[in-house]
């Protein structure tokens, strides 16, 4: 196996494995921070980083990519923690500029409510979330990647949805900025 060799020190397999799981953990980050996010390719590397050294820890009980995958998506939720946290102290944000200059007002609005929606979620809700809408894997994927009961994972994620639809009903204007017109 390829995450045992790699584990053990072997460069070129530890190349290959990350060669494998790459594509996985770009999604992944991508799919909690957004492709625009400053910090998202810091978060990749630091996913793989942190994806080789734990890689003896690994007991091989699940796909190498899930365990990439829950490593992805602390390293992209610390990440949004601390960018949120840096300009909590900012009196002033240029947040035009923080996405591309030629992206749709409309879509950036969208995605920014949900990513800000998604963020206001525990992180096993969110991470179910994720798994399930961004990521497309069924509920026993999620309930195998994650360790976690099938009827846990059906439990987080109503919940996730019930407390999404609470705030988008509580919130007239996150309701029209999910609304709002753009490319789709």
């Amino acid at each position: 196996m390829l995450a045992r060799q790699a584990a053990a020190g072997d460069v070129r397999a530890t190349r290959r494995f990350l060669e494998t799981i790459a594509p996985a953990v770009v999604r992944a980050v991508y799919a909690m921070l957004g492709t625009q996010h400053p910090d998202a390719d810091d978060a990749v590397q630091l996913t793989l980083l942190a994806v080789v050294q734990a890689l003896p820890a690994f007991r091989g009980e699940c796909d190498p990519r899930h365990f990439a995958i829950r490593i992805a998506f602390r390293t992209a939720a610390a990440t949004r923690r601390r960018y949120r946290s840096r300009f909590d102290r900012l009196e002033e944000v240029d947040v035009d500029n923080l996405e591309a200059p030629f992206d749709d007002p409309y879509a950036r609005l969208r995605r920014q409510a949900v990513l800000d929606l998604v963020d206001a979620l525990s992180e096993e809700q969110a991470e179910t979330m994720v798994l399930r809408f961004a990521m497309g894997w069924k509920l026993r994927e999620i309930a195998t990647a994650t360790n976690t009961p099938f009827n846990t994972v059906r439990s987080r994620l109503r919940l996730a949805k019930d407390a999404l639809l609470r705030r988008i009903q509580e919130n007239p204007a996150l309701a029209e900025a999910l609304d709002a017109p753009g490319e789709d």
